[in-house]
């Protein structure tokens, strides 16, 4: 299993937002501290705030923050939504399934089953548990 480069953005950006809790933080400060192009940043930025996890205000003095605690956020909710709608192997996507097994076989049972159990998982870990008391990360993404 390999995540997407949007979800691997989107969740380095909220933690960004995480530790610099008391500020407005900007895209540029977030692509240089997290190695990512603004523009591919701003489509995850974009969903991100679509979705209630980031507010952003506009204009010279705008950039974005968390949306809502990051005691609110689980990692779950936020990988659903980025990779919810990708199919996780070709047997999962009725319209582009061509696998000649699929009637008979018993692994996408299992898959399924072991991609929800992942999902569970990481519902029950939250952004702040995330940054809470690692100073590594504060380290790296910490605004002066």
């Amino acid at each position: 299993m390999r995540l997407t480069t949007r979800t691997n953005l989107a969740m380095r950006t909220l933690m960004f937002c995480a530790i610099n809790p008391d500020r407005i933080v900007r895209k540029s400060e977030v692509a240089s501290a997290c190695n990512a192009s603004e523009n591919h940043l701003a489509q995850v930025i974009h969903m991100l705030a679509q979705k209630g996890f980031l507010r952003t205000l506009r204009g010279r003095a705008g950039g974005l923050m968390l949306g809502r605690a990051a005691e609110a956020i689980s990692v779950g909710e936020v990988f659903r939504v980025f990779e919810g709608g990708l199919p996780f192997t070709e047997c999962f996507s009725e319209s582009e399934n061509a696998c000649p097994l699929s009637g008979c076989c018993r692994l996408k049972c299992a898959l399924a089953e072991a991609l929800e159990a992942f999902y569970i998982r990481l519902d029950r870990v939250t952004v702040a548990e995330l940054v809470r008391d690692n100073s590594g990360l504060e380290g790296l993404l910490k605004v002066a």
